[in-house]
């Protein structure tokens, strides 16, 4: 089996922080509106702020992210190793993948173009690298 990489997509990372921004400023809004401030419209700037800063500081790391599917282990970002006899589980989770392993551990695959077909690779490599 050749190796398979799966890279962060910039246009999903994007995507989920709009949608981050929405939330945030309806959340800003109706809290300052539930405490009767007039400045209800302040709740919009500040959630929009707030998700901006962070999705700009966080592109450069997030959206590069690439995992490796081997015959053997899916390595990622960080130095992150997992052994296909490992995986227990694998689920979507809007864009992103996540595994858990016999252990417990959860490593989470974020921002995936097509999370479906990539936790079904990682299901089918795992079936067949088990003992």
């Amino acid at each position: 089996m050749p190796d398979t990489t799966f890279h962060a997509d910039r246009m999903t990372y994007w995507r989920a922080h709009a949608w981050l921004a929405a939330l945030a400023m309806a959340a800003g809004m109706g809290v300052l509106w539930l405490m009767d401030n007039p400045h209800v419209w302040t709740g919009a700037v500040g959630g929009l702020f707030a998700v901006a800063v962070r999705a700009f500081y966080l592109a450069s790391d997030e959206a590069r992210a690439e995992w490796t599917l081997t015959g053997t282990e899916i390595i990622g970002p960080e130095t992150r190793r997992i052994p296909l006899t490992e995986v227990a589980q694998v689920r979507t989770l809007g864009s992103a993948v996540q595994i858990i392993t016999h252990a417990g551990d959860k490593h989470l695959m974020k921002y995936m173009a097509n999370p479906r077909d990539v936790a079904a690779r990682i299901e089918t490599a795992a079936r067949g690298s088990a003992p």
